[in-house]
């Protein structure tokens, strides 16, 4: 058992200045029950620095228009504002041109984008796409709404007891009948790390087009869409460290080129009339309406913060959190974690004895601890474990070892409570 008399470190790993970072994010100035704020769900949204705050709140207050369509100075600045974002995120993801980078409400909008423009243009009757236990279910749903109208079936990589994936049975499951290979990069309830790379591969070998879900990867590792050579990735800014209701759909060229528009409206459009609409270029052709234009100048100043700190800097601190954090649970005999594989992103989920998730979460919040509980929108691969939920404390740039403390004090709270 953990000694309970926990020295509370509040300190960084050594590898980021963690006091420093933390002063560039408002939300840490306030306590939560008269306790230190313990944030541990990044992994659902993360707290924004004051630099996004800012660069949403300087364009609402110095130059808002709308975008493209204004011949005049603030919609000139605006729009400038808009596409200098564009150019970051194409940066970012190491694309090849900007226009492969479509703006979208998030993840979600993007899978679901792909699914209803490029899944009814190219998958029939018969045809199979593939998904993993451990997908979210915005890479489950959209994929299940289009083999119900299309006729297609969906075929499932399994995960053994570690929540790895089988790349055997992924091997087998490839055939001539495969079309789509959606899988996470990283899974948002167990942490798995998914050998994306040979994933991809393995799919363009059968002729099949492979999507990614980025969302867990996108504010931890650097991206490289050449070197993946992914035909979709998708991520959503507020989970790194941006705004809500702005996210990307990268798409190779070729395949955006050929799809059809999904959403109709402005911006989309070349011309219009009662005879016929010819489409805009890329990515407006699948941008209809006027965007979240705060939303996408602030998740520039949030990839603008990550990459100012530096990835290589940014996954050495997480690995140092996880080391520490996995030391500290292993101490608990009433403690069992979900996702063990050897391949792990900067989260941990587990379940305790006698306790449901709820209720660890609720003893957790008391003492300031914020983390998630329940299915984390990932029900199948809870089945898999025979679980409800679990707790899953996710960490980020603004995490130390004393919030790691401050859970493990926490759950010897919960160990009290409902007995070790």
């Amino acid at each position: 058992m953990v000694n309970a008399n926990l020295d509370i470190k509040s300190q960084g790993t050594g590898l980021l200045d963690v006091a420093k970072i933390r002063e560039d994010f408002p939300i840490f100035k306030q306590k939560v029950y008269s306790k230190p704020l313990t944030f541990l769900d990044t992994a659902a949204s993360a707290q924004k620095p004051k630099q996004v705050l800012d660069a949403e709140r300087n364009i609402s207050e110095t130059c808002y228009a709308n975008i493209h369509r204004g011949v005049y100075k603030f919609s000139q600045d605006a729009t400038q504002a808009y596409e200098d974002a564009r150019e970051t995120v194409r940066a970012f993801l190491s694309a090849e041109h900007t226009n492969e980078c479509v703006f979208v409400r998030g993840a979600t909008e993007g899978i679901n984008l792909v699914a209803q423009s490029w899944g009814r243009a190219n998958i029939s009757a018969g045809d199979e796409i593939i998904l993993t236990t451990i997908e979210h279910h915005s890479n489950i749903v959209p994929w299940q709404m289009l083999a119900e109208e299309k006729g297609a079936i969906i075929r499932v990589i399994p995960v053994d007891d570690t929540a790895t994936l089988d790349m055997d049975v992924y091997a087998n499951l490839l055939n001539e009948r495969t079309k789509m290979v959606a899988v996470g990069h990283i899974s948002n309830a167990v942490g798995t790390i998914n050998p994306i790379a040979d994933i991809i591969r393995m799919a363009h070998s059968a002729g099949a087009v492979a999507l990614i879900d980025g969302c867990q990867a996108a504010p931890h590792m650097r991206l490289n869409m050449q070197a993946l050579d992914a035909d979709f990735y998708v991520f959503s800014a507020h989970k790194a460290y941006g705004p809500t209701g702005i996210g990307v759909l990268y798409g190779k060229q070729a395949l955006l080129d050929a799809m059809p528009p999904w959403h109709g409206g402005g911006d989309m459009i070349k011309t219009v009339s009662f005879e016929g609409t010819t489409y805009n270029d890329l990515p407006y052709k699948f941008e209809a309406g006027t965007p979240h234009i705060t939303g996408g100048i602030g998740m520039k100043a949030a990839l603008d913060y990550m990459n100012g700190i530096g990835f290589d800097a940014i996954n050495a601190h997480e690995n140092a959190l996880m080391a520490y954090a996995l030391d500290a649970l292993s101490g608990f005999n009433s403690l069992r974690q979900i996702g063990t594989s050897k391949d792990r992103g900067a989260l941990i989920s587990f379940v305790m004895d006698h306790a449901h998730p709820h209720d660890i979460g609720t003893i957790l919040d008391r003492q300031g601890v914020a983390v998630r509980a329940g299915h984390h929108c990932a029900q199948p691969v809870m089945d898999h474990f025979g679980l409800p939920g679990t707790v899953r404390a996710s960490f980020g740039i603004y995490n130390d070892y004393g919030d790691i403390d401050r859970l493990v004090a926490g759950l010897h709270k919960v160990n009290e409570i409902f007995g070790s």
